[in-house]
């Protein structure tokens, strides 16, 4: 089993920042890429950044020059510094780990944290 357990979510103003993190664990052979996601209430889904081998990132076009995602490989832990906040940023953010084999599986699977709320109030 892989669990994803995130932190830092809470409420800040407009212009402030924020750090989550998303913390890995299991039986984790190897993974293609690390992510977090964001759904505000009556949205879709959306990928917000991406960090895959190498530390290459992409993000979406609405956090570019604000956002920057990094990871820690030893410790199997992704971040996404959140600055410059904006009320349209207020969502709950998921991480999640994709492309995962597992010591016991090697069919790739995406695996989801439980999300944690982001309230950035004007």
């Amino acid at each position: 089993q892989v669990q994803l357990v995130e932190s830092g979510g809470g409420l800040v103003q407009a212009g402030g920042s924020l750090r989550l993190s998303c913390a890995a664990s299991g039986s984790i052979r190897s993974f293609v890429s690390m992510a977090w996601y964001r759904q505000a209430p009556g949205k879709q889904r959306e990928l917000v950044a991406a960090i895959g081998s190498g530390d290459s990132a992409t993000y979406a076009d609405s956090v570019k020059g604000r956002f920057t995602i990094s990871r820690d490989n030893a410790k199997n832990t992704v971040y996404l510094q959140m600055n410059s906040l904006k009320p349209e940023d207020t969502a709950v953010y998921y991480c999640s780990l994709r492309g995962v084999v597992t010591t016991t599986s090697t069919i790739p699977y995406n695996y989801w944290g439980q999300g944690t709320q982001v309230t950035v109030s004007s």
